[in-house]
């Protein structure tokens, strides 16, 4: 899975996508010891915790994650399935896998945190399939409440922060 990060502007403008391969804005603090256990993307839920990569990487398969009373850098908010319209199975494109990524994470934001993305405190950064794991039937993206940074600790659902 590819991560990307997403972030508004103080108007309904959104600003450009920021390529975390070369800028990390996630990776400033990454929380190990006892409490971090190495999970598949692909088993990923809604409300699990996570600290952030501490390599940049351009493919993700696995995730760190922390209870989320602990320290941690990223909740998972969605799981947003891409639409199967092309029975053909061809991969998208980066592009594509974007746009629909950054508007399902932005629609589903306000569900989870009790606060429209817009009006937030908090960023949002998600996961979306690589060519490599599409060719899996991989179809699913994973959406990420972070702080740009700064740990949180406890969660964010409901927090309308």
């Amino acid at each position: 899975m590819r991560e990307r990060s997403r972030r508004s502007s103080a108007s309904a403008t959104l600003l450009p996508v920021l390529v975390l391969a070369g800028v990390s804005v996630l990776g400033g603090c990454g929380f190990g010891g006892s409490d971090t256990s190495s999970s598949s993307v692909f088993s990923a839920k809604v409300g699990q915790c996570f600290a952030a990569p501490t390599e940049v990487k351009a493919q993700i398969s696995d995730l760190d994650q922390v209870p989320c009373a602990k320290a941690h850098d990223q909740e998972a908010f969605a799981l947003v399935t891409y639409p199967s319209g092309d029975k053909s199975g061809t991969y998208p494109g980066d592009d594509v896998l974007d746009q629909f990524a950054q508007g399902a994470c932005a629609q589903r934001f306000g569900a989870y945190v009790g606060v429209d993305y817009l009006d937030s405190a908090y960023f949002f950064t998600y996961l979306t399939p690589s060519p490599r794991s599409w060719q899996e039937n991989d179809r699913t993206t994973i959406c990420l409440v972070t702080d740009a940074g700064k740990p949180m600790t406890g969660s964010v659902k409901g927090s309308a922060l």
